[in-house]
């Protein structure tokens, strides 16, 4: 799904002979190209259309009947003199025909490691090639590693995998410890709910991660290397396939690359999809054919990792910045983001927000900048936003113009991680939304360490009792001591981020935990036990909308006149509540008079 179809048609006016005159005649060739996705996935499938001598047109949310008009208007009708073709099908409604990135979800952005993705197809090593491709590589060859670990150093480049930690620094570690073998390790496995970065990065631009994967080989004296990648990324699984393939054909993987004395090669490791195995130790057992457990630190993978061997771990998104980097120099690159946090940073726009998708700013754009000038905001009224994935901090409106820098994340409660972004509107329930960030993190402990395998479950049993109105008060000073608790003594990282869902939201949002217990009502209309709905009379204008919808034939009536709703029917599945234009569908607390434990 978040792929586009390009369709890109270069027309050529050729003079022909006629077979039956020998008046010329127009001719028109189109050749069709599929690419990666260039990020705004609200508007997928995408059509670009490059005709000659013309402005590229870019039509969003084509369908096959869509599909159909803009071909039959481009190719056989020819309707090419306007100067506005198509206009009111573009991806904006818009006068003339602007430029692809003067799109408003496009324009604020900064365009670094995804500068390829969904304008070339990523089959085509040549389309790499033609677009600066292993430029990088061939750069770094003819340098010394030191000199390659000390640009990415003095650029200033941290790793996007969610710690930050100086991707240099971690090179030079690597480099200095002597082994007759080192291994270098490419972390795919994204596991975080509605985070997709990685996935984008390999499908659009595979070669554009494989080129960092051999100039960070290279500097640190590496010979072999793994993609650890997860098994549900079939598609950027075939594509990191056949670009390794074309790159095995060209030289530019194996023995003696580019001439120049380096040999590596790679693998592809495909793991079962366990959220644990994203943490550095656990990735390493699992490639070794051991459960996926973290280990202790120190000492660290770059000075004992894989087999024992001083091994890098880099994510995908830290990779694929390195070639930009060696290609155009470190203080180009410093140019972007703020003092302590170089560059740019992608992220995944998802949940309550108008223009979903994948994004790249420069660090230290602030939250409001990225949800409502790129994102376009909410349809209702903005609530928080959740970053760093399901180990991240729940970000209320009063605090949006925080930078997006790792430390100033920190300071509130909250990570980078790997990239994710959760935006939630008022329809969002903030009780329900820490139970479930949590127990997704329960169910993915790996079970090592006492507590992130039973402090967790513990908080989630609390969660549970709050949304079915069975807490009291002095739970929420259980809940919080528990999980500063977890925070503070977990083996990993899972672990000690595991509570920031929950302490976030304890901070930003407690008048919502204490309504949940006090009021047994949850103002989101999400937590069924604590809601039933009704119709309200005044506002109900009989439009049959939530009729159609009811599963049960809870709501009836007739049509343009006030409906009723029989609560013993009623299963509180929210369908009425959504379609009802007219919100003339309430949720009512229910009175609990017993229950708590």
């Amino acid at each position: 799904m978040f792929h586009s179809i390009l369709l890109q048609w270069k027309f050529e006016l050729r003079k022909i002979q006629s077979l039956s005159s020998a008046s010329p005649q127009a001719q028109s060739w189109a050749k069709v190209s599929q690419v990666g996705c260039i990020g705004t996935c609200y508007l997928e499938p995408i059509v670009d259309i490059t005709a000659y001598g013309q402005p590229r047109i870019s039509y969003g949310n084509v369908d096959e009947k869509r599909a159909e008009f803009i071909i039959r208007k481009h190719l056989v009708e020819k309707d090419l003199s306007k100067t506005n073709p198509l206009g009111h099908l573009g991806i904006e409604p818009f006068n003339g025909i602007p430029h692809l990135f003067e799109h408003s979800m496009l324009k604020p952005q900064v365009r670094i490691v995804t500068k390829n993705c969904g304008l070339i197809d990523p089959g085509s090593i040549n389309h790499y090639l033609a677009n600066d491709g292993y430029i990088g590589l061939s750069k770094a060859l003819k340098m010394k590693p030191e000199e390659v670990i000390e640009e990415i150093t003095h650029a200033g480049l941290r790793g996007r995998g969610g710690a930050g930690f100086l991707t240099g620094r971690k090179w030079k570690t690597c480099h200095d410890t002597p082994s007759d073998v080192k291994y270098l390790i490419c972390n795919a496995d994204e596991g975080d709910p509605g985070a997709f970065m990685n996935r984008l990065l390999i499908e659009s631009d595979p070669h554009g991660l494989l080129e960092g994967i051999l100039i960070t080989a290279y500097a640190i004296g590496a010979t072999m290397g793994y993609i650890y990648i997860r098994a549900e990324y079939p598609l950027a699984i075939v594509r990191l396939q056949n670009a390794m393939k074309q790159m095995n054909d060209t030289g530019l993987l194996g023995k003696d690359i580019m001439g120049s004395g380096f040999s590596f090669s790679i693998k592809i490791k495909e793991g079962a999809g366990a959220f644990v195995c994203g943490e550095e130790t656990a990735l390493i057992h699992s490639i070794e054919g051991k459960r996926g457990m973290p280990g202790t630190r120190p000492p660290f993978p770059a000075e004992k990792g894989l087999h024992q061997k001083p091994t890098v771990i880099n994510n995908v998104e830290t990779l694929g910045t390195v070639a930009h980097i060696i290609r155009n120099g470190s203080d180009w690159y410093r140019q972007y983001g703020v003092e302590g946090n170089f560059g740019t940073k992608t992220f995944s726009l998802v949940g309550k927000i108008r223009r979903s998708g994948l994004i790249e700013v420069p660090l230290g754009t602030p939250l409001r900048k990225i949800i409502f000038d790129i994102g376009g905001g909410t349809q209702k009224q903005f609530k928080a936003v959740q970053t760093g994935g399901p180990s991240g901090g729940c970000i209320p409106l009063e605090l949006l113009d925080t930078p997006v820098t790792y430390e100033s994340l920190a300071d509130i409660g909250s990570i980078m991680g790997s990239g994710g972004l959760i935006v939630m509107d008022d329809d969002t329930c903030i009780v329900d939304l820490a139970r479930y960030f949590l127990d997704f993190i329960q169910q993915e402990s790996c079970g090592k360490c006492t507590p992130c395998r039973v402090g967790t479950r513990h908080m989630v049993e609390i969660l549970e009792k709050i949304c079915h109105g069975k807490a009291t008060l002095d739970m929420l000073d259980k809940l919080e001591s528990m999980a500063k608790l977890v925070q503070s003594t977990s083996l990993c990282g899972l672990g000690q981020t595991a509570p920031n869902p929950v302490l976030t939201t304890l901070k930003y949002f407690r008048s919502e935990y204490v309504e949940h217990i006090n009021d047994y009502y949850c103002p989101a209309l999400i937590c069924s036990e604590l809601i039933e709905y009704t119709v309200i009379k005044e506002k109900c204008t009989g439009c049959q909308r939530c009729v159609s919808v009811c599963p049960t034939g809870a709501i009836t009536g007739p049509r343009s006149e006030p409906h009723n709703l029989d609560v013993s029917k009623c299963i509180k599945c929210r369908a009425c509540y959504e379609v009802c234009r007219f919100d003339a569908i309430a949720g009512n607390a229910i009175v609990i008079t017993s229950g708590k434990e």
